[in-house]
C-alpha cells in the first residue's frame, strides 16, 4: 500500500506546460529582481523598454562587405540586443543606415500620417529599420529577405511599393505575387489602411466568386497604381492585356519560398518575374518569406545577382514563446488518437486549435474522423468556392467553430494577429 501511495503522479500535457510556465515566471522574476539589484548602484534607475530598444535600433548600421568584411567569416552579423541574428549581404558600395524612425526615410506626409494615424505605427520595427533603406533608396536594389512571421515584413514591401509608385499616373506601377487569395487579400487590406491618405488604389488579382464571374475580355484595363494577387490570376490579365507591366517599378514575391518552390508556382513565377523584366526594364524586384530552404537560396541568389540579402540565422526561426512537440505514430489511426486524446485535452484550456495538413486529402480524412467522433470541425482546402472558404474562415475567427482543419499553404493567409493569438497549432503530414 505504501509503495502504491508512493507512485508518481501521471500527468497531462496541459499539466505539464503549466508547470512550465510556473518556473519560467519565476525564474524571469529572479531575474528581474537581480537586475533591479545590479541598477541600484547606479544613478539612472531603470529606462523605459521603448527608450532602450530605440537605442539599440539606433546602434545598427550597414556597411559595404567588400573591404570591411575582409578576414571574417561569412557576411557580417549586425550587432543585436535580442535573441535573433540578421545576416547581411550589401551587394556594391552603397551603404545603408538603419531607420531610427520613420521620418529617416523620407516617406510623404500622407504616408507618415498612414502610419502613425490609421496603423498606430510609432517606430520600425529591427526589420524595418534595415530593409526599408535598402528598399527605398537609388540605385533601387533587389533584395531577398527572410525575417520571422510578426516581425512587420509585410510592413517593408506594402510600404515600399506604397513609396515608390505615383498617385497622379492611372496605370500599374507595382505589382506584388501571393500563393493564396487569402494572403492576396489581407495584404490589400493593410496597404489600403497604410496609403488611406495618399490617393494610391489597389486591384486584387484573384479568382473572382462563381457569383462574381465575369469573363477576362469583358474587364477593362486596370488603372490602379498597385496590383495585388495570386499568380495564375495575374499571368491570365497580362495575357489578355488588361495589366500593363510597362511602367512596373517594384515587383514583390510574398511567401517566396512557395512561389519559387520546384513543387509549387515556380513555373508561373519565373515567368512573370522574366516577362516583367523584360517590358519594364529596371524593375526592383523583392522576395519576402519567413523561410527559405537551401535550394530557393540557390535559385534566388544565381537570379538575384546584383541584390541585397538578409537572413535570419537558421537556428533562431523557432520563436521562444512556441512550445513544439513531435510526436512518432505508426499509422493514421493512431494519429488521430493522439490529437483526440492529447492535444484536444491541451486545447480545451488554450481555447481554439487549427489543424494544419499537408494536402486535400489529408483536410478530407481528418475532418471526416473527427466528425466520426461527434467532434465539430470545420475545414478549408483550395478546391472550395472562395465565398465558402471566406465564410468559413471568418466564423472560425468569430469564435462559432473551435477546430479548424487547413492545408498549411492556406494557413498564410491568415490573420495571425486576430486568429492565432489564442489558438493551439498542430501539425500533421
Amino acid at each position: 500500500m505504501a509503495d502504491k501511495a508512493a507512485s508518481p503522479e501521471k500527468k497531462s500535457w496541459a499539466d505539464v506546460e503549466e508547470e512550465e510556465e510556473a518556473k519560467a515566471k519565476a525564474t524571469a522574476a529572479a531575474e528581474a529582481a537581480a537586475a533591479a539589484a545590479a541598477a541600484s548602484s547606479s544613478s539612472s534607475i531603470t529606462e523605459p523598454a521603448v527608450e532602450e530598444q530605440a537605442k539599440q535600433i539606433e546602434a545598427l548600421s550597414l556597411a559595404p562587405s567588400v573591404d570591411d568584411a575582409a578576414g571574417e567569416e561569412g557576411p557580417p552579423l549586425l550587432d543585436d540586443s535580442d535573441d535573433s541574428q540578421i545576416q547581411a549581404v550589401i551587394s556594391g558600395g552603397t551603404v545603408y543606415e538603419s531607420a531610427t524612425t520613420f521620418e529617416d526615410l523620407k516617406l510623404s506626409p500622407e504616408l507618415l500620417k498612414g502610419l502613425h494615424d490609421e496603423m498606430g505605427f510609432s517606430r520600425p520595427s529591427k526589420i524595418q529599420a534595415i530593409t526599408l533603406p535598402m528598399i527605398l533608396t537609388p540605385p533601387y536594389k533587389d533584395l531577398v529577405a527572410q525575417a520571422h512571421n510578426g516581425s512587420g515584413k509585410t510592413t517593408c514591401f506594402v510600404l515600399g511599393m506604397l513609396s515608390r509608385v505615383d498617385p497622379q499616373r492611372k496605370i500599374p506601377q507595382a505589382i506584388c505575387i501571393c500563393p493564396t487569395r487569402e494572403l492576396a487579400q489581407q495584404n490589400k487590406a493593410v496597404l489600403m489602411r497604410m496609403g488611406k491618405f495618399t490617393g494610391i488604389t489597389c486591384a486584387c488579382a484573384i479568382p473572382p466568386a462563381q457569383k462574381d464571374y465575369m469573363p477576362i475580355s469583358k474587364m477593362a484595363p486596370i488603372t490602379d497604381q498597385i496590383v495585388i494577387g495570386t499568380s495564375g490570376t495575374l499571368i491570365k490579365w497580362i495575357t489578355h492585356k488588361k495589366l500593363a507591366t510597362r511602367d512596373i517599378k517594384i515587383l514583390v514575391f510574398d511567401e517566396a519560398d512557395h512561389m519559387l518552390a520546384e513543387d509549387g508556382f515556380r513555373s508561373d513565377s519565373e515567368r512573370m518575374m522574366r516577362d516583367i523584366q523584360r517590358s519594364a526594364g529596371g524593375c526592383q524586384v523583392l522576395l519576402f518569406s519567413a523561410t527559405f530552404n537551401d535550394r530557393v537560396k540557390d535559385f534566388v541568389t544565381k537570379v538575384i545577382r546584383d541584390g541585397n540579402q538578409i537572413f535570419v540565422k537558421k537556428e533562431e526561426l523557432t520563436l521562444e514563446k512556441v512550445k513544439q512537440y513531435k510526436v512518432q505514430v505508426p499509422d493514421e489511426s493512431a494519429k488521430i488518437e493522439v490529437i483526440r486524446d492529447k492535444i484536444f485535452e491541451f486545447g480545451q484550456k488554450v481555447g481554439q486549435v487549427i489543424i494544419f495538413v499537408r494536402t486535400k486529402q489529408s483536410t478530407k480524412n481528418v475532418h471526416n474522423a473527427l466528425t466520426r467522433e461527434d467532434y465539430v470541425c470545420s475545414s478549408i482546402q483550395g478546391s472550395l468556392d472562395q465565398s465558402e472558404r471566406e465564410k468559413i474562415i471568418q466564423e472560425f475567427k468569430d469564435g462559432y467553430t473551435k477546430v479548424l482543419i487547413s492545408t498549411d499553404v492556406l494557413a498564410r493567409g491568415f490573420d495571425q494577429a486576430q486568429v492565432l493569438s489564442e489558438c493551439h497549432l498542430l501539425y500533421t503530414s
